[in-house]
């Protein structure tokens, strides 16, 4: 049985790294397009349910080029490395698996696990995506205040957009993705002790780091002469930047 220090290990590292860099720039310019609630008698929660599942004139679905980039991005780019060398620190730390070991051998073991769980997740997300004709990327919040943002990020882990108009759906492909990762790791390069319930739980955790991640891109904020900027992170789901949020 999987220890549980590795997949808790890993997701408080992607959380703690959120929480540092919610006071630095913005990482990635994002298209708003949630429309403001309009004035009605109806409550804020059942006017922020609406607009969800509205659709948007302001939408306009990415063009090949510009998933093509983001793929590109989302699966080889900075953030993945990043992320998966913070993962194998923790794992390595924990000594998760055991089986292999310490020094940089098992490191880079890790490294590669987490690097390679990351990249078959994302393949699987866009892939799926291109196939039922879906958008997955994220795009931020045009509400105002912490908390409808932050519903409007956690919702968006688990949804994508549709058609010409952009409506919101339950997304597959946002949801099979995680899985497939683990699925691929337990199977294909775990120790033979790991089974279906560690890939479930370990899909569980990746969902979770999914959440993480679009919360980093709702709230950082990138301006053009910033550390991140300059690194090009600031641009790296290729929307148009609609300019700061209310």
């Amino acid at each position: 049985m999987q220890s549980c220090n590795m997949p808790v290990g890993r997701t408080m590292v992607l959380l703690s790294m959120v929480a540092a860099l919610v006071t630095l720039p913005r990482m990635a310019s994002s298209q708003s397009l949630t429309p403001p609630a309009e004035s009605s008698a109806e409550s804020p929660a059942a006017v922020a349910g609406a607009a969800y599942m509205r659709a948007n004139p302001a939408y306009e679905p990415p063009t090949e080029k510009t998933k093509l980039s983001n793929y590109a991005f989302d699966a080889f780019g900075p953030y993945p490395i990043v992320t998966s060398a913070a993962a194998a620190g923790v794992d390595q730390f924990t000594n998760s698996p055991p089986e292999w070991r310490q020094g940089a051998a098992g490191y880079g073991r890790r490294f590669g696990s987490d690097f390679g769980i990351a990249a078959v997740s994302t393949t699987t997300r866009y892939g799926l995506a291109e196939a039922l004709r879906e958008d997955t990327l994220y795009y931020r919040c045009e509400c105002s205040g912490f908390f409808p943002r932050l519903r409007h990020a956690i919702v968006s882990s688990v949804t994508g957009r549709r058609g010409v108009d952009g409506h919101v759906v339950f997304s597959i492909p946002a949801v099979v993705a995680p899985y497939a990762g683990a699925l691929t790791a337990v199977y294909g390069w775990y120790p033979n002790r790991f089974g279906a319930e560690d890939a479930l739980r370990m899909g569980n955790y990746s969902l979770l780091e999914y959440a993480g991640q679009n919360i980093s891109l709702e709230f950082l904020y990138s301006g053009p002469h910033s550390l991140l900027s300059r690194m090009h992170l600031n641009d790296a789901h290729g929307a148009k930047d609609p300019g700061p949020n209310h």
